[in-house]
C-alpha cells in the first residue's frame, strides 16, 4: 500500500481543478504535505477544503506562463517557506486546437509557455539539491498522449508534449545520479473542465468508442502519479507511461 508521511513535502500543480486537484486530493490521503498551486484562489480554497488532512495542504495562487526564467527561483523561495520538496507533480497545463492554416507564433508561444516552458524550468528547481530532499526525491510531468501519437488540428499542444517528453528522458539521465528520478505520464482522452471545452468535447465525442472502459477520469492519472512519486517505484525514472484504456 501507498503511503507518504507529514515530513514528505510534493508540490502539485494545476491543483485547483483536473488531474492537478485529484493528485493533490489523493497525496494528502495518503499523508504527505502538499503545495497546491494554481492561479485560481477560490477553487483552490475549494480544493483544500475537500482535503482528508487540510491543515496539510497550502496553497499558492501564481500563473507559472508569467516570468518564466523566474521559476527555478520560485522553487527556491517556496524551499524557504516550506522545507525542502519529495518531489513534483506537474499537472498544470492548456490545449488548443487550431488548424495549421491559422497556427502563428504567438499561438506556438502560448501553448508552449505553459506547457512545456514552464514545467522543465519547474523541474530545474526542483532538482536543484539545495531545493530537494536528495535521494529518494521524483518528479512526475503529465503530458498527453498527443505527444506521441498526433492528433489532427493540435500542431502546437502535441509539439510540446512531444518535446516535454523527450527532454523529460533527457532530464532524468542527468539526474539519476543525484537518486533522483522523472517520469512523464500521458493520458488519453480524461474527463476534466479543460477537456469540456466546446471545440475538445466535440473531438471527446467523436473518440468515445476508441474505451470500452468509457473515458478516463482525473483520478485514473492521480492513481499512477502517486505511486511514481513513491518509494513503490523507486527503480523506475526516464519513461512515459501511456494512460489509454488500452485505445491504442
Amino acid at each position: 500500500m501507498i503511503s507518504f508521511q507529514k515530513e514528505q513535502i510534493f508540490i502539485v500543480t494545476g491543483a485547483s481543478s483536473g488531474i492537478g486537484k485529484a493528485t493533490a486530493l489523493l497525496l494528502n490521503e495518503l499523508g504527505a504535505t502538499v503545495i497546491a498551486i494554481a492561479r485560481n484562489t477560490e477553487r483552490l480554497t475549494q480544493m483544500k477544503a475537500g482535503c482528508k488532512y487540510p491543515e496539510n495542504t497550502y496553497i499558492e495562487v501564481k500563473d507559472l506562463a508569467e516570468n518564466i526564467d523566474a521559476l527555478p527561483d520560485y522553487v527556491k523561495s517556496l524551499k524557504e517557506k516550506y522545507g525542502k520538496f519529495s518531489g513534483m507533480a506537474y499537472c498544470a497545463g492548456i490545449t488548443d486546437v487550431t488548424p495549421v492554416s491559422f497556427i502563428d507564433f504567438e499561438k506556438l508561444q502560448h501553448i508552449f509557455l505553459t506547457d512545456y516552458f514552464a514545467p522543465i524550468l519547474f523541474t530545474k528547481g526542483i532538482a536543484d539539491k539545495r531545493n530537494n530532499s536528495g535521494t529518494g526525491t521524483s518528479i512526475v510531468l503529465i503530458s498527453s498522449m498527443s505527444g506521441v501519437y498526433a492528433t489532427k488540428g493540435m500542431t502546437a499542444y502535441c509539439g510540446a508534449k512531444a518535446a516535454l517528453i523527450n527532454s523529460a528522458k533527457c532530464i532524468a539521465k542527468e539526474i539519476a545520479n543525484k537518486g533522483i528520478r522523472i517520469n512523464t505520464i500521458s493520458p488519453s482522452d480524461i474527463e476534466t473542465p479543460m477537456t469540456m471545452n466546446d471545440n475538445i468535447k466535440t473531438l471527446l465525442e467523436q473518440r468515445i468508442h476508441l474505451y470500452p472502459m468509457g473515458i478516463g477520469k482525473a483520478e485514473d492519472a492521480a492513481n499512477l502519479t502517486a505511486f511514481l512519486l513513491s518509494e513503490k517505484s523507486s527503480w523506475i525514472t526516464a519513461q512515459n507511461y501511456i494512460l489509454d484504456c488500452g485505445s491504442i
